[in-house]
């Protein structure tokens, strides 16, 4: 489970702190006593989850393009991190087809620039321990296998999305041999992994590309959902889910080192992957109301139909479970974004949530201990 007392008073860099994942990840290291610095684009909604939790006001915001490598280099050895966790990019399927030079520029030079960013600050006297950069589930050679992908399996992307954060792992893995290694007698010694993640779901999102804030604008605003494919499975995931898997996967890169600098899956269980359509239905009926269900005549880009990750790994060597069932992930969405519609305060309500999961976690600690 992820240690609270271990990030009171810890530096962490993260990249990406505006966007939906990133909001979440802050404001869960503030609570836990953390000094965040974070560097990201403004956020790319409005209403956004960083905006409602004023995060600007608990945390060091730099609002600049990881594609600026002076100016990320810059702040990032100002800050003087214990930590990084990286998890600026373009994150959807879809806008990799309208824009892929853009997708391309963003995924694979903005690892390679932070990743040189912290070749600089530990050139400079920085005591960097551990990096952590999220990808994605989608970075394997998808073979609509009926059984969940490993870390070892062979990474690729028939869309610019997949392929770049494919490309964004085989960086990661080149620059932890060729530039952080203990084996490099030139180098000094720095933790770096890379976290693999399913569909993540929960309050505060409001990305066009995604299924569920869709669903939830449908039903407020009583409009149809359209589907582009609602038989495909996919691995559905509360947010905090992965991210405490992040957490714990820094903490063990901080006091253990090179021996979890590897790549890890963070899914939920295979009960949990679930198709599109499935998904809607259970939501609706969660908030126990009605919207019109419609599908697209035909796909608008390329998508794969199964995909699963297979996180033993993760299980047996980092002692993380998914804590949170589907039900209960969108129980938690439900909840939030009716907290939302009654104008409560959405940073103490996130945040109770966070301290919910925290809660659970530990007492399935406690038990299993």
């Amino acid at each position: 489970m992820v240690n609270e007392a271990f990030w009171k008073g810890k530096k962490v860099f993260l990249t990406g702190h505006t966007g939906f994942k990133g909001s979440w990840m802050s404001l869960w290291l503030v609570r836990m006593g953390a000094h965040v610095t974070g560097y990201a684009l403004a956020p790319a909604t409005n209403p956004s989850l960083y905006e409602l939790a004023g995060l600007e006001e608990v945390m060091d915001s730099h609002i600049a393009d990881i594609n600026d490598r002076k100016k990320l280099s810059e702040v990032l050895c100002n800050a003087d991190p214990d930590i990084v966790i990286h998890m600026a990019a373009q994150p959807y399927v879809g806008a990799s087809y309208v824009d892929p030079v853009w997708n391309f520029q963003t995924n694979l030079m903005g690892t390679v620039n932070l990743l040189e960013a912290i070749r600089d600050a530990v050139r400079n006297g920085s005591d960097i321990r551990a990096v952590v950069n999220v990808t994605t589930d989608k970075c394997y050679e998808n073979k609509e296998w009926i059984w969940g992908y490993r870390e070892n399996e062979p990474l690729g992307g028939k869309d610019p999305y997949s392929a770049s954060k494919a490309c964004s792992e085989i960086i990661t893995s080149s620059y932890r041999s060729s530039f952080f290694s203990s084996k490099d007698k030139g180098a000094k010694p720095v933790a770096v992994a890379t976290a693999r993640a399913g569909n993540v779901i929960g309050g505060g999102d409001w990305s066009a590309d995604r299924l569920i804030p869709q669903c939830l604008d449908a039903l407020l605003n009583n409009h149809s959902i359209t589907l582009r494919r609602p038989s495909a499975v996919r691995p559905w995931q509360h947010v905090l889910e992965p991210l405490g898997g992040y957490l714990i996967l820094a903490e063990k890169l901080y006091e253990h080192g090179e021996a979890y600098a590897q790549s890890w899956n963070f899914g939920p269980d295979y009960q949990d992957c679930r198709t599109v359509g499935s998904v809607v239905k259970e939501l609706l009926e969660i908030w126990e109301g009605y919207a019109r269900v419609e599908v697209y005549p035909e796909t608008l880009f390329q998508e794969s139909d199964l995909l699963m990750l297979d996180c033993s790994k993760a299980k047996t060597l980092l002692g993380w479970k998914p804590l949170w069932n589907l039900n209960e992930a969108l129980e938690q969405i439900v909840d939030w974004t009716q907290a939302h519609q009654n104008k409560e305060d959405m940073r103490e309500v996130t945040g109770q949530q966070i301290q919910q999961y925290m809660k659970e976690m530990k007492l399935r600690g406690n038990k299993n201990g």
